[in-house]
Formats: C-alpha cells, sequence, structure tokens
C-alpha cells in the first residue's frame, strides 16, 4: 500500500468490513460514512452512530480509527468524527409501541434495590444520550415516583396518556395516578390490562430503550409482557448473600420459561467502604452475583456500593446528582456500558447485508 497513494477505493475496502453497533450490518448499508477526505497519508471522515449506541460511541470510533491504520499502514494520520444518524425505530408488534428495545428491570425479592437500579439504568442511557422511557409496572407497590421526585398526573389527550417526564425521559407508573397513600387491590386480569394500557395507550414517542421496572418475585407480569410484545430481554438484581441469590436463580428461570432472554445480573449493596477510615466492609457478603452469574451462563453487568449518597439521593427524588459523584457515577454507568456493548456484540454475529454506495 505504501508503493501507490492511498485512494477511496482502499478506503471503502476497509469500511465494508466495520459493522453498525446498532445492526450488525456493515456502516455502509444505511450510509453512515460521509465526508471522506484523502490528503496523501491523512485521513478524515465522519461516521454516523445511532443514538442507540451512545454508551458505546466513542470506543467505536476509536476502534474504526484503529482498524483503517491497520489496514492501511500507509496512513500516517486518522481523524474520525461522529455524528448522530437519524433511524427511528419500528412499531413493536399491535401494541405500536416504538422503541428499539424494552429491557425488563427484575428481582426474585423485594428489598433489593431493584427500583433504584432501575432508574439509574435509564438514566445512565440518557446522559449518554439514548432516547430512553421508564415504565413501573409495579402496581402494588410502585416507587418509581418517589425515586424521580414525580408529582404531576398524567393527562389524557386523545384517547392517550401523556407521561410525566423527568429531565426529558418519559415516565408512566400506577403511582402517577392514584393517591400515594392509596392501596391497589386487583386481581390479575386488571393488573394485565394496566400494563397493557400503559404499553399501548402513552405516547412514548420514538425511544432507542423503554427500561421497564418489574414488581419483585415471580408473578404474571413477566408473563404479560411476554405476549405483548417483544422483549429485548432482563436484567436482574441481587444482593450479594446466598438467600438473596436463591431468589435471583428463580427469576433468570421464569425469565427463560417466558421466552424473555436474561441480559445479565447487577450486584446491589456490594460492599460498604467507610468514609471515615476507608476500610470496606462486605455486610452482604462479596462476589455472590458476579459467581452466580457464571453458573447461570448470563453476562455479570456490575455490581453497585452501599453508599449513604444514593439513599439521600432516592429519598430526595434527585438520583440524578448520583452521576456527578465520582463514588458513585463510574458504577451506574458502567452498567449502562456493558449492557449496551453485550447487546450490540449479539449482533454482530448476523450476516453480512447488502451495501449502499459510500458517500466521500
Amino acid at each position: 500500500m505504501a508503493d501507490r497513494p492511498i485512494e477511496l477505493a482502499d478506503i471503502e475496502s476497509v469500511l465494508k468490513d466495520f459493522r453498525d453497533p446498532e445492526s450488525g450490518r456493515s456502516i455502509t448499508t444505511f450510509q453512515q460514512v460521509k465526508d471522506i477526505r484523502i490528503d496523501g497519508d491523512r485521513l478524515s471522515l465522519t461516521l454516523e452512530l445511532t443514538s442507540w449506541a451512545a454508551p458505546i460511541w466513542e470506543e467505536t470510533c476509536e476502534a474504526l480509527t484503529e482498524k483503517l491504520r491497520a489496514s492501511l499502514p500507509g496512513l500516517q494520520s486518522v481523524q474520525v468524527q461522529r455524528k448522530v444518524h437519524p433511524r427511528p425505530p419500528q412499531k413493536l408488534g399491535e401494541i405500536g409501541l416504538t422503541a428499539k428495545s424494552v429491557i425488563a428491570v427484575g428481582s426474585g425479592k423485594g428489598g433489593v434495590g431493584k427500583s433504584t437500579i432501575a432508574v439509574s439504568l435509564a438514566l445512565g442511557l440518557q446522559r449518554a444520550g439514548c432516547r430512553v422511557g421508564l415504565l413501573d409496572t409495579d402496581v402494588y407497590g410502585p416507587s418509581i415516583p418517589h425515586l424521580l421526585g414525580l408529582t404531576g398526573r398524567p393527562m389524557i389527550d386523545n384517547n392517550r396518556l401523556t407521561p410525566v417526564y423527568k429531565n426529558g425521559m418519559p415516565v408512566m407508573s400506577m403511582g402517577l395516578l392514584v393517591p400515594k397513600d392509596e392501596a391497589v387491590i386487583w386481581r390479575g386480569p386488571m393488573l394485565h390490562g394496566a400494563v397493557t394500557q400503559f404499553l399501548r395507550d402513552t405516547d412514548w414517542g420514538d425511544l432507542d430503550y423503554l427500561i421497564i421496572d418489574m414488581p419483585p418475585g415471580t408473578g404474571d407480569i413477566a408473563l404479560t409482557l411476554s405476549q405483548l410484545l417483544p422483549l429485548t430481554g432482563a436484567v436482574v438484581v441481587c444482593t450479594p448473600q446466598d438467600v438473596a441469590l436463591l431468589d435471583a436463580v428463580k427469576a433468570i428461570n421464569m425469565f427463560r420459561k417466558v421466552n424473555i432472554p436474561v441480559l445479565g445480573i447487577v450486584e446491589n449493596m456490594s460492599g460498604f467502604v467507610c468514609p471515615d477510615c476507608g476500610k470496606r466492609y462486605d455486610i452482604f457478603g462479596a462476589g455472590g452475583a458476579r459467581k452466580q452469574a457464571e453458573e447461570s451462563n448470563v453476562p455479570f453487568l456490575g455490581e453497585v456500593p452501599i453508599r449513604l449518597q444514593i439513599r439521600e439521593h432516592g429519598d430526595a427524588g434527585t438520583p440524578e446528582a448520583g452521576f456527578a459523584d465520582p463514588t458513585i457515577a463510574p458504577s451506574f454507568e458502567k452498567i449502562a456500558y456493558r449492557l449496551v456493548k453485550n447487546l450490540a456484540a449479539a449482533v454482530a454475529v448476523a450476516p453480512p447485508q447488502p451495501s449502499l454506495p459510500i458517500l466521500g
């Protein structure tokens, strides 16, 4: 290659073998490469990536840069600029929900911080640049409104529910429809109807991710969801001790029985670091969820430590403040990153698709 000038055909040959994280297809399939400029041994181009892949934007651009350098040794300089590639989601099933990925966050038992993890996952994806919605299906004990500090009531417009927004993120919960001190006493069919209405009749808009906070335990909400729309998968939350892990296994088996893939396990309340002396105390044990993930053959997405600030932000309805705390933010950001990276890796095995001409 060093014997002759680098040409556009050389660049195109490399680009055709590089895959878009969301679709698993060549980045040339949807014309995601623009503004190719070759100046001797210097190359610059623009790579368009969807907001679905926001948590892995940086590493994707770096991977393309390295691929071009490795494949074309004559290049002395490679600059990859990034722009957002507009690719709206398609409607899911008969529900009509327009979301690219629908992810349930569940647990085998209550008290493990499932709702906190669901909120943090949704906020982490949104902060990275994804379009995210959050649905609370815990009808009997909805905590999402409290955790997000939401007090508004959904309105009805043209027979559709308008969700309440948290910093631009649409949120729907039974806790927004009934008084805080009023108990919801419903049988299964009514529960099914409520979840169906939340999914079908809420004006969610176009989403990259809809995060669904599940009720604790192994009730019939998972079955309802599996019947209503194709779920991308589920994230199981547990704490490190054995009794919690036993219930986590039940949750994994429940999701598998209703054909919902398990995308990973999160270990919550994983160790406490004393702010005074810096010593770590494994109050509920350590590493149990990671070990269980290996035994169950599911990914381990990360661990979240016991931090006083997490509880304070949740009680104050300001969980987004945790992302400004260097002792908390990395845990939440890592979970969102690993989830999207694993999803992208899963679609990367798709067979190559025909490519459209590159716009240089």
